[in-house]
């Protein structure tokens, strides 16, 4: 680290990608990607705050390229921009062969933790004050991408999901485990991401017929509240759009204590991935057409394409 930048604000994690992180494509799959991300997060968070920290929201992640088993593994967090009890991460993925240790980028993303005390009440983190150019340009890259999140926010607020929509979904429910568990003592935001990729490319199975499918996006993972060991999961994927090729999949995740059964289950997590199925030299293939039927599949439809418009604006 260059003695210029500000200490304990930088982390790189370090390791081989494992057989057990391959998805159904052979590669590593995005859902592990993405609980890297989370952890290498937590780690500079926990860093610079010296306390307890959340995942509160998880911006743009493109996956530019696959990560392959077996490959050197470089995870690199840094705390580029703080608020009053937030700290705004950029975590960039690479990796390449252990023999030749010459990396290349897989992933970037701006992940946001919140600190928080004993008590689980924010509390309040130490300023970032740029001390290079560089610095301060992150910062104030950082500071866009608020303006793009909370555009992207107001547009997911204003959207209806019921029964009455037609759209092709799938439902998976099952407890979460002790396994599941972060040094909090509750499930981890790497999991639920782990677990949005999961329903999501069962999604995108179900309507291609074709499991050789990835997901190339996933976009405005927003935390509300935190998801207990012992609680019910519920993960909802529903088609809201297709392209030539591509998947518009909204995600919801919502959770509960069984003893209060349905009426319990609260929103934990929400977010949208787009996937698109693949063929064996890794290029994308068409996808059939979903065809809207009704105002809510509609509305939802054209939610999807706004939001590819309103990342189009900021260049994202």
């Amino acid at each position: 680290m260059p003695e210029t930048a500000h200490p304990r604000a930088e982390i790189t994690l370090r390791f081989l990608a494992a057989p057990t992180d391959a998805g159904r494509s052979g590669s590593v799959s995005a859902g592990r990607v993405l609980e890297w991300i989370d952890k290498a997060g937590y780690a500079a968070a926990a860093g610079w705050s010296g306390t307890y920290a959340v995942t509160a929201y998880v911006g743009n992640v493109r996956f530019t390229r696959p990560v392959e088993v077996g490959e050197l593994v470089e995870v690199t967090a840094r705390v580029v921009h703080t608020g009053r009890t937030s700290m705004h991460i950029t975590v960039d993925v690479a990796s390449g062969q252990p023999r030749t240790r010459e990396l290349e980028p897989a992933t970037r993303c701006l992940i946001i933790f919140v600190a928080v005390d004993e008590q689980g009440r924010s509390t309040p983190v130490r300023e970032l004050v740029p001390r290079t150019l560089g610095e301060e340009l992150e910062q104030r890259w950082a500071a866009r991408r608020a303006e793009l999140r909370s555009e992207v926010e107001a547009a997911m607020a204003g959207q209806t999901y019921t029964d009455a929509g037609s759209a092709p979904r799938v439902v998976m429910r099952f407890l979460a485990a002790p396994t599941d568990v972060n040094w909090g003592g509750k499930v981890h935001g790497g999991i639920v991401m782990r677990w949005i990729d999961e329903a999501a490319h069962v999604l995108a199975t179900q309507w291609t017929g074709d499991a050789n499918n990835v997901a190339i996006f996933t976009g405005g993972v927003r935390f509300y509240r935190p998801l207990r060991i012992g609680h019910v999961v519920e993960v909802e994927a529903r088609l809201l759009h297709t392209g030539q090729t591509s998947m518009h999949v909204g995600v919801h995740v919502r959770s509960g204590d069984p003893a209060r059964g349905p009426e319990g289950m609260e929103l934990t997590t929400f977010c949208r991935t787009v996937f698109v199925g693949i063929d064996e030299d890794r290029r994308a293939v068409p996808c059939p057409t979903w065809v809207p039927v009704n105002d809510e599949d509609r509305a939802l439809d054209a939610h999807a394409v706004d939001l590819v418009r309103i990342r189009e604006r900021f260049g994202d």
